[in-house]
């Protein structure tokens, strides 16, 4: 039986870029480098992202959902940064919800 997913691909057109913007603006580290990809992650957790350089890129929504305590705070955060969402923090059943873009239209929320 599968027991972990250990990474998931973010496809962009530039990783030296991609790699600067979850780094600087999202605060992940880079876990792993070889040429074209990357992976990156939040610190302690045990998956990753692996940024994957390819052409063309197909921007929309990535189904990958992140957790934040305080969410509207780490929105805050993060638009100070330049994030750019694509919904902001909205009450739903089961908690609030916000939706941002990275600069190849990938859409994680």
């Amino acid at each position: 039986m599968i027991e972990e997913i250990r990474s998931i691909p973010v496809i962009v057109s530039n990783v030296k870029e991609a790699t600067f913007w979850y780094t600087e603006k999202l605060g992940f580290e880079v876990r792993s480098s070889d040429g074209h990809w990357v992976t990156v992650a939040p610190k302690g957790w045990p998956s990753e992202f692996h940024l994957c350089e390819i052409e063309p890129l197909e921007p929309g929504n990535t189904g990958i959902l992140l957790l934040a305590d305080d969410l509207e705070e780490i929105c805050r955060e993060l638009k100070r940064k330049g994030v750019e969402f694509t919904q902001e923090p909205t009450k739903k059943a089961g908690g609030t919800i916000a939706m941002f873009k990275d600069p190849y239209g990938n859409i994680s929320g």
